[in-house]
């Protein structure tokens, strides 16, 4: 299926099939109640609320994990069959508007050998926009039968990131703002700055003003400087490793591969005062 799928292409198999699975991932850092509490009050019928610190993250252990380590893939396994996922269901996952905490189930799922599943471009913006009906009723789904095998080789290690900062054939790709890349603000982790030799790409510039993700030729044009002979290992990384996954689905949907994730982030690697930091020096 295709990694993107419109409001009303969702609409018609809703119609069409029982097995289709609908999470919604509205979250935000501000404010940790308002994504369910937005649920609450309207979403689309049959979606379930999936809470990205409660439901897609692991426990945070000060001065050793980022903000929103990796679940336990065995009790993330238990979550999604206990919501309904079965080993051939499709998968829809959305947020509120731009995909940026959508992309997290969307990789998890992946990182568990998921296959069928995709992001509603633009949201739950998109769906009012369409006209489409909403809901504050909550489903019920019978247990799936979904069975996961996480895939090791989709994320790195604090650990791996050290050891390899000096190889010429690897790229680290910082998908924060600007801002927080140069080190000139940093609102949410104690330090400022970038771990050497990143690029920045930030993720809101794979989205169109409306949230919706640039077409492919576009993203693979915005890509295209990663396109060198000597780089062989993407690795993707944000604060906590959750916008990271953004740059990774908007690649792999320019048709570049997929990159590997450093799901501890920069909230992880400024854990320690062992490890290097950069800025960008101001003119």
């Amino acid at each position: 299926m295709d990694m993107l799928v419109t409001p009303h292409w969702l609409l018609q198999q809703l119609s069409l099939s029982n097995n289709v699975c609908i999470f919604d991932c509205r979250f935000s850092l501000a404010d940790p109640d308002a994504g369910q509490q937005a649920y609450n009050q309207q979403h689309i019928p049959g979606a379930i609320y999936a809470d990205l610190e409660r439901d897609l993250s692991g426990p945070v252990v000060s001065g050793e994990t980022g903000r929103h380590p990796l679940p336990d893939a065995s009790r993330l396994n238990d979550r999604l069959k206990a919501w309904g996922i079965n080993q051939d269901s499709t998968v829809v996952v959305y947020d509120q508007q731009d995909s940026s905490q959508a992309v997290r189930l969307w990789w998890l799922l992946t990182w568990l050998g998921k296959t069928q599943v995709a992001i509603l471009d633009g949201g739950f913006q998109a769906w009012l926009d369409a006209g489409l009906p909403t809901t504050v009723e909550l489903p019920s789904k019978a247990p799936g039968n979904f069975v996961g095998q996480p895939d090791s080789s989709m994320w790195v290690s604090t650990d791996e990131v050290l050891q390899q900062l000096s190889q010429p054939k690897w790229c680290l790709v910082d998908a924060r703002a600007a801002i927080r890349y140069s080190g000139e603000q940093e609102p949410i982790d104690p330090i400022a700055g970038h771990i050497p030799g990143a690029l920045n790409l930030p993720f809101q510039e794979n989205l169109t003003a409306a949230g919706c993700f640039l077409p492919k030729h576009q993203l693979a044009e915005r890509f295209k400087i990663l396109s060198v002979k000597e780089i062989t290992d993407l690795v993707c990384y944000c604060g906590s490793g959750v916008t990271a996954c953004h740059n990774i689905f908007a690649m792999e949907l320019a048709g570049i591969g997929r990159p590997r994730l450093y799901p501890g982030s920069w909230s992880e690697w400024v854990a320690s005062s062992s490890r290097p930091i950069a800025v960008v020096q101001s003119k």
